[in-house]
């Protein structure tokens, strides 16, 4: 078992009791746990399909028809097993304390593998979390602005020099309504935001999968070759495989928010059980839709696949149906923000907010001050880097590439060893550990080619 000192709770004294599991305790009621295997996979759905599916056209371009698909299906495969790892580790047997729940990542990692390593993976889960609500907000701006200029070219010609409000501007309106959507209080409160943002995914997925097949089927032949867009240079070309990777790294994982959803379901069955159904589905789902949305649209554009699919303007009409399924990407982007800052602000609440002081507002509804204060800074911060950094597919691939190796395989995996204690050297021990290390280079790989596009103001 685990050589962590801290607890399933946060850092919480739990107080274990005969036959119970051992819950926090510090001014906190115990929590009705009422999700079943289709909130689960709302709550996946709208945490995988979000900005990443607009990129995969892209990424399919710089790969090729053989790297494109193989790397979408590659990792696929390696969530699934990554996720089903985790999922195992949310039910603790701790001699000390009993049956723990390890409602958080971090809590999981701190029981099983200790304090140190606790550390290093709150770094990497709070710079992967604050990075995704910084792409979510570009992405946001992204399709707002395109709404505004499908208008334009609907009127005034495909060619005409239609300006439109900078995303700065559409930044601060996803902002605001970010504001006021971080006080739903946990995810237990936002099923239903979950629900409604998995659905708006699926509706702009398939205007993404449908407007290919009708622009290939127009082309009346499928463009593209078997390496991809052609580069001046190699080093070019490295460079661009190495930020696609890092595109379609970022769009599968889901490690960061697993445990917070598992937390949400009911019992019984056993909670690992219902989660597993719920992952190996929802991976099924996405990976159909993002080989769809990528291939049809690299075979759509060809070496002009934009770098956003439904953004970039490959795509002109029927500009209703463009303006309507950028409308649901911002509405599914409200709830996946939501999603990935949840986290961040249950953290927070156990740590900092128990004590706050709440006032009343409008009557007899109260408002806690800390919850308010630090939830309206967190998305103030994400709002003005997402203004600062605005190159869209080099920041999917800088973060994808970043975080992945850390939180989706080597936490995952050092947590399965330790609680099946698997013997060192044995052949199990270094087959898993074989895998770990090809995740670690491709990860390494991904993340030198999506910085150079950063921090080179590369723009795809």
């Amino acid at each position: 078992m685990g050589s962590g000192g801290g607890d399933g709770d946060g850092g919480r004294q739990a107080q274990p009791l005969l036959g119970k599991l051992s819950e926090s305790s510090s001014g906190e009621h115990l929590v009705k746990r009422t999700g079943t295997v289709w909130t689960a996979m709302a709550h996946i759905i709208t945490a995988v399909i979000g900005s990443g599916v607009l990129s995969l056209a892209w990424s399919v371009a710089q790969l090729g028809w053989v790297g494109g698909p193989a790397a979408m299906v590659f990792f696929a495969g390696v969530t699934a097993v990554q996720s089903s790892l985790i999922a195992d580790c949310y039910i603790s047997h701790d001699p000390e304390r009993g049956v723990v729940r390890n409602r958080s990542y971090v809590d999981a990692v701190r029981l099983y593998l200790g304090e140190k390593s606790h550390l290093f993976c709150g770094f990497f889960l709070n710079f992967s979390l604050f990075g995704t609500g910084v792409v979510y907000t570009l992405t946001s701006a992204t399709s707002m602005r395109a709404i505004q200029r499908a208008n334009c070219y609907h009127r005034e010609g495909h060619d005409a020099p239609c300006s439109v409000v900078g995303d700065g501007y559409y930044m601060l309106l996803f902002g605001l309504a970010q504001v006021v959507l971080s006080q739903i209080p946990g995810f237990h409160e936002m099923a239903g935001l979950s629900v409604f943002a998995a659905v708006m995914s699926f509706f702009y997925a398939f205007v993404g999968v449908g407007l290919g097949v009708a622009k290939v089927i127009a082309n009346g032949v499928i463009m593209g070759g078997i390496g991809g867009i052609p580069m001046v240079s190699t080093t070019q070309k490295v460079w661009r495989v190495s930020q696609a990777l890092g595109d379609i790294l970022f769009a599968y994982p889901f490690s960061l928010v697993l445990l917070e959803i598992e937390d949400t379901l009911r019992s019984p069955p056993p909670e690992n059980e219902t989660m597993k159904t719920a992952t190996r589905t929802s991976i099924v789902i996405t990976a159909f839709f993002y080989l769809c949305c990528g291939c049809l649209g690299y075979a759509a554009f060809g070496d002009g696949t934009p770098g956003n699919l439904l953004t970039g303007f490959g795509f002109y009409e029927p500009y209703w149906l463009i303006d309507l399924a950028n409308l649901c990407i911002v509405l599914h982007l409200l709830g996946g923000y939501q999603v990935y800052t949840q986290p961040v602000f249950g953290f927070a609440d156990r740590h900092f907010g128990g004590a706050a002081a709440e006032v009343p507002v409008l009557g007899a509804r109260r408002v806690n001050v800390f919850r308010l204060c630090f939830r309206t800074a967190y998305v103030a911060a994400t709002t003005a880097l997402a203004v600062w950094f605005p190159y869209f597919n080099e920041v999917i691939g800088l973060l994808g590439a970043f975080t992945f190796w850390p939180l989706a395989i080597y936490f995952p995996v050092e947590m399965y060893l330790k609680r099946n204690k698997v013997t060192p050297w044995t052949r199990q021990w270094l087959a898993i550990h074989g895998f770990s290390s090809v995740c670690l280079l491709i990860s390494a790989f991904a993340s030198v080619g999506s910085a150079v596009g950063v921090f080179g103001s590369e723009t795809s």
